[in-house]
């Protein structure tokens, strides 16, 4: 989790650790180039498993991502954009296409996604450099515009998201399990923090390690030298030790600079 910082979507981190437990207990340490062995391991679906498979071994495998979708439903359907899954109908058309030597079948696919990126653009695609552009569907018909609904761009300032982030931050910025109080630092709203560190714990990215304390999966429970206890107070700007009336100004005060930076 530590590693993996800011990259967003932390279950992977999860997953993706689970997946390389997996490869070195049961694959010697090696990734599978088998479709059915890669889609076994943990977090890797459909579109995963293919791409490995086509990309790193040079297997023949429909690798159906949202650029490569979008080309086939223009091309072929006439449709600005594909629908949120894919149907079956879909992927027999896209093996359908792929050449029949694997080698090819992988650089076909890897150019097709390429021209998704680069050309047939969700946002105005470049038709003129296009070298479909004689055979699309959607072209000739005008360019329809998608009948699906809109996705909105969801917001992020105050969301449960945010506080989730803001949790996670300064989880991993300590080195030590950090208490329940200096979590309260970095979110003002109680309800909303207790609520996302719940979801944090049940989700598994963060462990509940009893007397208010909390920690990074893996983070030895035993050391605690540079953890803030639960009973200290924020207050004034200062994490106070306990023992420390709350409101006194104490030599012994942590400053606020002292919090993870995502606290302050």
């Amino acid at each position: 989790m530590r590693a993996w910082g800011r990259l967003g979507y932390p279950r992977r981190a999860l997953r993706l650790h689970a997946a390389a437990g997996v490869l070195v207990n049961e694959h010697s340490g090696r990734v599978p180039d088998d479709v059915a062995l890669l889609r076994a391991l943990p977090g890797v679906g459909d579109y995963t498993a293919a791409a490995v498979a086509s990309f790193a071994y040079g297997g023949r495998h429909a690798v159906l991502d949202t650029n490569v979708r979008r080309v086939l439903a223009r091309c072929f359907e006439g449709i600005a954009a594909p629908g949120p899954s894919v149907r079956v109908s879909e992927r027999r058309r896209a093996i359908s296409l792929l050449p029949a030597e694997p080698a090819a079948a992988a650089r076909w696919s890897a150019a097709v996604m390429e021209m998704g990126a680069l050309v047939c653009t969700a946002v105005a695609p470049r038709c003129s450099s296009c070298p479909l552009a004689e055979r699309c569907a959607w072209r000739r018909a005008g360019w329809p515009a998608s009948q699906g609904a809109t996705r909105r761009s969801q917001a992020y300032a105050g969301t449960d998201r945010q506080c989730r982030g803001r949790l996670l931050g300064a989880l991993r910025e300590a080195a030590d399990p950090v208490s329940g109080v200096v979590l309260g630092a970095c979110w003002g709203e109680r309800a909303q923090r207790e609520r996302a560190l719940e979801g944090l714990v049940a989700d598994g990215l963060v462990v509940a390690l009893g007397g208010d304390r909390y920690a990074l999966p893996g983070l030895s429970t035993s050391s605690a030298g540079l953890l803030v206890s639960a009973e200290a107070v924020v207050s004034g700007g200062a994490v106070e030790r306990a023992g420390v009336t709350p409101g006194s100004r104490s030599p012994r005060a942590t400053p606020r600079a002292a919090l993870p930076s995502v606290c302050r």
